[in-house]
């Protein structure tokens, strides 16, 4: 007992506190948010679900607290049969939400199970891995090809499995932001860039559905959606409910637009249910907490000596940076529906989990600041 009793207090000490704290208090904001959203559905069950999941997330935090990462980081092979097996389940428990057949539905959880949440984590690590033990010469061929191709094969066998192309992006952005940080040159990433010109027609050609390409050109477009009721109808009700928010908000639980016809106003609109009940201030404070989380994932990366656990940090940061960027970006009608939560706000247990999972992993490398004898260049944040 004095042992575990050690080692709690040790997790408590050396752990990263202020980064749980902002995590718990976005969450929080998240289930005032999602009672307000649903309150007038009568049931508490969306409350019950986010606050037990919340729980078990602080839970998960604190154990990878005392976990050394680079145990797992070890075992590449096994991690990226991990994401293959995980992702192929959808053929067999997969379930379609929204056009998309990327959820898990098992009857013994409450919530479903998406296992793209789980896969850009064990991707983060992988990379960060190979980058690492590559960091000398992680700009020759033998080390971007191989990094480049495993991330692409990942998302293309995600789509063809899902067909959520949206979520799959958080896996390319993710790869981009890491390479960057971790050193390899510019001339790779403008090969890419070229290479995305040539092979972009075919891709919009063969690979994007219709009903997407529409959703894309709907926003520069008018004749497409002219009256505002198809493809636009999602991004037009965001707008009306920020508008309506005006500086204040209409007050909790008393959103006109968020109460009667905005999709999603407890999911991926909660940004915009947000502005029209608590205006302005309430999306500065939720844009504040977010940011004040990923900077603080950037911090400990700064402060850890470790290649690796540097990139990981990178890898978690720009994770959650790019869903904050394109869920506001969606709510503000900037560019076209895509179905991404707001981390730690939205509601949905497999996001809150997997959220408290990234940040859990970032406070183990706040614990043990173990030094990188082979310490390598990395591009300062």
């Amino acid at each position: 007992m004095k042992r575990l009793a050690a080692k709690i207090s040790d997790i408590f000490k050396k752990g990263d506190m202020i980064l749980l704290a902002l995590c718990v208090i976005t969450t929080l904001f998240g289930i005032v948010m999602i009672a307000a959203t649903t309150a007038n559905e009568g049931s508490s069950r969306y409350i019950v679900i986010q606050s037990g999941t919340l729980l078990v997330g602080v839970l998960l935090y604190l154990a990878l607290t005392a976990f050394d990462i680079d145990i797992l980081a070890g075992q590449r092979t096994l991690l990226t049969l991990f994401n293959y097996v995980f992702i192929g389940m959808l053929l067999i428990w997969g379930v379609t939400v929204g056009g998309n057949k990327s959820w898990l539905s098992f009857p013994f959880l409450p919530f479903n199970i998406q296992p793209a949440e789980v896969c850009k984590i064990v991707l983060v690590i992988i990379l960060a891995k190979t980058m690492s033990v590559h960091q000398t010469r992680i700009s020759s061929p033998k080390c971007v090809v191989p990094m480049g191709l495993q991330t692409l094969c990942l998302v293309a066998f995600y789509v063809a499995i899902s067909s959520d192309t949206g979520v799959s992006l958080i896996f390319l952005f993710t790869f981009l932001a890491m390479a960057f940080v971790g050193g390899v040159s510019l001339w790779w990433f403008i090969g890419a860039g070229a290479g995305l010109v040539v092979v972009g027609p075919y891709l919009w050609r063969f690979v994007i559905r219709d009903d997407q390409k529409k959703r894309i050109l709907a926003l520069y477009d008018p004749t497409i959606d002219p009256t505002g009721r198809e493809q636009l109808w999602q991004t037009n009700q965001n707008l009306k409910a920020l508008q309506n928010g005006g500086l204040s908000g209409q007050g909790l639980s008393n959103g006109n637009v968020t109460n009667t016809t905005l999709p999603a106003n407890h999911t991926d609109s909660i940004f915009s249910a947000t502005g029209e009940q608590l205006g302005m201030v309430g999306c500065i404070i939720l844009l504040a907490l977010l940011i004040a989380i990923i900077v603080r994932i950037i911090y400990v990366g700064i402060k850890s000596p470790d290649c690796m656990n540097r990139l990981i940090c990178v890898g978690i940061a720009s994770m959650f940076l790019f869903q904050v960027l394109i869920n506001v970006g969606v709510c503000l009608g900037l560019i076209p529906v895509i179905g991404l939560a707001l981390p730690f706000f939205s509601y949905g247990g497999s996001s809150i989990l997997t959220s408290f999972i990234a940040v859990g992993i970032v406070s183990g490398i706040k614990m043990r600041p173990a030094p990188d004898t082979n310490a390598h260049y990395i591009r300062p944040y």
